[in-house]
């Protein structure tokens, strides 16, 4: 039949740790220590990528690479990209369990998916052992996807490689990619899903995108969150997103949405053309 047959979610910003929080402030730090400053939208930028490439995307970036070779009088090398990393990984670590809360309605609305017949695998920029930290404390909250897949199973090719979303794609027994969704909350995670050729969406309220806390989303006012929300709408579509959803909640109709374009033999991407034009 065609019908979408599983739904792959990212962690964290999607699923967990509302604002994606845990890694960005740890980015930070680090490049603090190294005597560089960095700006959270900065460290946000490669956000959802594999951590030590998240950290080679930050000091390539034009700002952050001179701001490197004024400091210390070269180009930054990998062994830079790896000493960071080897500072990253333990400071996350020691914060990662308090970073494991559910967001809001993402248990609600992955029952629902189970109850319509659907399969939940997951992807994440995180690595094994970051990961055996985090789906431990998720599920003591209820959240507790059908499979996960990290880059340590795919040698290290993270987002925005497809190989996570395949990997998933072979244990759930999915039959087809324009019958999988993959829902995520960062630019690497639509590049994912569309180098995959799934269905690719972004959710936009608690994403890393849009790079706010829970508190912070709720003091805006309504005009506010209008903005914030259509400026990560935007940002989704143009890295090639078919769809966006404020939250998970709205996943399961959105699913009904596309078993009735795929019924009319529609394929991923085609939304995107449509939704593109408008912006």
């Amino acid at each position: 039949m065609n019908r979408i047959e599983g739904v792959i979610l990212d962690w964290a910003g999607t699923a967990v740790d509302f604002g994606c929080f845990a890694p960005v402030n740890v980015f930070v730090d680090i490049f603090n220590q190294a005597g560089i400053e960095v700006t959270m939208e900065e460290a946000r930028a490669p956000m959802g990528m594999l951590k030590i490439d998240h950290i080679r995307a930050m000091l390539s970036m034009p700002r952050i690479s001179a701001l490197w070779k004024d400091k210390y009088g070269r180009d930054f090398s990998e062994e830079d990209v790896h000493r960071l990393y080897a500072a990253f990984e333990p400071a996350l670590m020691a914060s990662l369990s308090d970073y494991t809360d559910p967001i809001p309605g993402v248990i609600e609305a992955v029952e629902a998916l189970r109850a319509d017949g659907l399969k939940i695998g997951s992807t994440t920029g995180y690595t094994r052992s970051m990961m055996d930290v985090v789906t431990q404390g998720a599920g003591e909250k209820g959240y507790s996807p059908d499979h996960l897949v990290t880059p340590d199973e795919t040698g290290s090719y993270g987002r925005p490689y497809p190989y996570m979303i395949y990997r998933n794609m072979e244990h759930l027994k999915l039959s087809a990619s324009w019958k999988v969704v993959k829902a995520g909350d960062t630019a690497s995670d639509i590049q994912e899903g569309v180098q995959a050729g799934v269905w690719s969406i972004g959710v936009v309220i608690g994403s890393s995108e849009m790079g706010l806390s829970q508190e912070e989303y709720d003091r805006l006012s309504a005009a506010e969150r209008a903005e914030a929300i259509e400026r990560t709408r935007r940002a989704f579509l143009a890295n090639g997103a078919d769809f966006t959803i404020d939250t998970l909640a709205e996943l399961p109709a959105l699913i009904g949405t596309i078993n009735q374009m795929l019924a009319k033999g529609e394929r991923p991407g085609q939304a995107k053309r449509l939704q593109t034009a408008e912006l």
